[in-house]
This record gives structure tokens, sequence and C-alpha cells, in this order.
């Protein structure tokens, strides 16, 4: 997330997001200690084109990169995709659910044995915190403003710090509970 509060910029790009890679070493290195904590990844239908191509290309044909340990977790986890117009997502371990997202999600923490993770898109994200199915908000604020994007809180929404981590490249992991 951005210091102005957006998680991508208007048309969803995240060219902001790891302008630094190279010193984003200890970043990736907790994205995956949070992956492997996981079960399943679950994710809007908006995003996740762009998120499937995006590591299965990295796990397919660049293993020599800093991104190689934390694509294979995404292309090996399950991943589960909330549509309203799409009864098929192409890509490895993906289902598609296309019902009453409450209840869908509701029933997926129910009988899950380890935790779901959340990755996008925005409006997605903004739908699970309305409907009050976020347990717990891992949250890297960058050390960058956008000016404009897209928000994942859209109302007031209260939350109680637990836990902060700063990284040297100004990047701060913040990790919230609803209060």
């Amino acid at each position: 997330m951005t210091l102005d509060g957006f998680v991508a910029r208007p048309d969803g790009r995240l060219d902001w997001m790891w302008l630094d890679a190279e010193a984003d070493h200890a970043v990736y290195d907790k994205v995956i200690e949070l992956a492997e904590q996981c079960e399943a990844i679950l994710l809007g239908r908006k995003m996740t084109d762009e998120f499937i191509d995006h590591w299965e290309n990295v796990y397919a044909n660049m293993p020599e990169s800093h991104e190689y340990v934390l694509a294979r977790r995404m292309v090996e986890m399950r991943k589960i995709v909330f549509s309203r117009s799409q009864a098929v997502v192409n890509g490895k371990n993906v289902e598609v659910e296309n019902g009453d997202f409450v209840a869908a999600v509701q029933k997926l923490k129910e009988q899950a044995d380890k935790d779901l993770i959340v990755y996008g898109g925005a409006a997605f994200v903004s739908s699970l915190i309305n409907a009050n199915l976020i347990d717990e908000y891992y949250i890297f604020s960058n050390p960058v403003a956008i000016g404009s994007g897209l928000p994942i809180f859209t109302d007031t929404t209260r939350l109680k710090l637990i836990d902060s981590l700063a990284y040297k490249n100004g990047k701060m992991l913040n990790t919230f509970l609803p209060a």
C-alpha cells in the first residue's frame, strides 16, 4: 500500500511497488513466510490473469530470478478466483467460485486447516473488508505516494495494530486485527 492509501494506480498498475526490487529480499522473505502459513490464495477476477501470468512465467522461465522461490509458492498454492462473469480461469491450481462470495469465503474459512491469504484486487478486498471477512491484516506500506489510485478501505474501518516491522528500504509491515 502507498503512503497515501492506495494498493494500485487508477488503471491497476503496480509499477511503484517494487521500484527497489534488489533491496527487497527481506520483504520477499516475509511474503514467502506468510504464504507458507496459508493453504489457499483468494483472488478477485480483475487482477487474476496478470497475477497468474506473472508468477507462472517467473516459475517456468526465470529460475535465477530473486522472485523464483515466491513464484514457485504462488504457482503451487491452491487459488480460488471469485467471479460473477467467468466460469473458467486458466492457470495451475486455479478454481473459480461464482456463487455468493460471503457464503463461499465463510465455508472456506470453516474448512481450512491453515490460513487463507488475499492478494487482491482492490474491489474484491474492499468487499471482503465490508463483509467483515478479514481476520488479520498484513499491510506492507511502501515509502511512495502516487496521488490517486485504488483503495481497499472505502469506509471507516477501525483496526488494532499488533505488530510493526521496518525494513532497511523504508517499507513497513504493519499487522492489524479488526478493532
